[in-house]
């Protein structure tokens, strides 16, 4: 697909290192977050021969995937920790900067943006957010061992293919947790839903999940914990379950307080606002993946950054090719 030659503003044959206004500006584009889509912003940026940092903070949420079989063109599966390795691999290979660290404060200024990165000052002419969203989990003893066994999962749209049959449960908000009751009956017969302290669905919710033959607790759940490969479930009366496995529905934080900050514009729940190009309400200012009102998919974040790289790229200089230039940063990339 071709990029839109109307995007272009200026045309340079400086280096875009060199600020018109304020002094040197040290990257093209600062990615905050090296999830898959932070992570394929870099590749792309970086093959348009853009000079690109990323802050890895390490709290990738794909990182916690055990398997995944819905990304398309990994027929046998492909874990979160390989697929992160294989991204992150091929973004340094065309020269992107990848820095184990947190963006501590972000701000803007006349040529872009300046960041604190581990206690240094680096400034940006554009700035991408793929800081994602920390899930709420249950209250129990070590929660990611279970996520690691598959046994406590966070996405039924990514793995409830693999439910078939199984005993499971979802733990949540009662209107919420049907909801997700009924999206799993796709795929076993054996759904309850566990409510969430004193929370209540409607009369239709609850007709629904009746006809679906959806099982209702709404004891209030007292300790969950993970024992030789099962997740058992104990309410206040003292009734136990064992499920297979368990999805909590109890929400979660968008990270987007860098772009609160800066007086970005959210949703209700905290999610950042873009337009078309994935940019937010601050000029320059760009955002993908979970942070962003958006189905939670890994396939939907590489999409949207694919679409906000080439904006990014497009609303900068036009970078004039420059044999000498090309083959110098070629040798020091090698």
């Amino acid at each position: 697909m071709s990029a839109n030659p109307d995007e272009y503003r200026e045309v340079s044959d400086r280096p875009e290192s060199a600020s018109t206004e304020a002094g040197q500006v040290d990257v093209d584009c600062l990615i905050v977050g090296a999830g898959p889509a932070g992570l394929t912003t870099a590749v792309y940026l970086s093959r348009f021969h853009r000079r690109v940092v990323v802050a890895d903070g390490g709290q990738s949420r794909a990182s916690l995937i055990p398997l995944s079989h819905n990304y398309p063109g990994f027929p046998p599966g492909i874990s979160g920790k390989d697929l992160l390795d294989r991204l992150r691999e091929q973004a340094q290979s065309y020269g992107a900067a990848i820095e184990a660290g947190r963006v501590e404060r972000l701000l803007k200024n006349s040529t872009g943006f300046v960041a604190q990165l581990n206690g240094r000052t680096l400034s940006a002419r554009r700035v991408v957010l793929a800081t994602g969203i920390v899930d709420t989990l249950p209250q129990m003893d070590r929660p990611y061992d279970g996520i690691a066994q598959s046994i406590i999962r966070l996405c039924a749209i990514c793995d409830g293919y693999e439910v078939n049959g199984d005993n499971v449960a979802v733990y949540g908000e009662a209107q919420c947790a049907i909801d997700h009751g009924l999206f799993l009956r796709n795929f076993t017969d054996r759904v309850t839903v566990l409510a969430e302290g004193d929370s209540e669905a409607c009369e239709e919710a609850i007709a629904a999940a009746r006809r679906a033959g959806i099982r209702l607790i709404n004891d209030r759940v007292e300790n969950i914990e993970v024992s030789e490969g099962k997740v058992l479930v104990k309410v206040c009366n003292g009734e136990a379950f064992c499920f297979d496995i368990v999805y909590p529905s109890l929400g979660s934080q968008y990270r987007s307080e860098l772009a609160v900050q800066l007086g970005a514009e959210v949703g209700e729940e905290g999610a950042l606002r873009v337009d078309d190009h994935q940019c937010t309400s601050i000029d320059g200012l760009y955002a993908v993946g979970d942070v962003v009102d958006s189905l939670k998919q890994i396939s939907v974040a590489t999409g949207q950054a694919a679409v906000c790289a080439t904006a990014v790229h497009n609303s900068l200089k036009v970078r004039l090719w420059d044999r000498a230039r090309d083959e110098r940063t070629a040798r020091e990339t090698a």
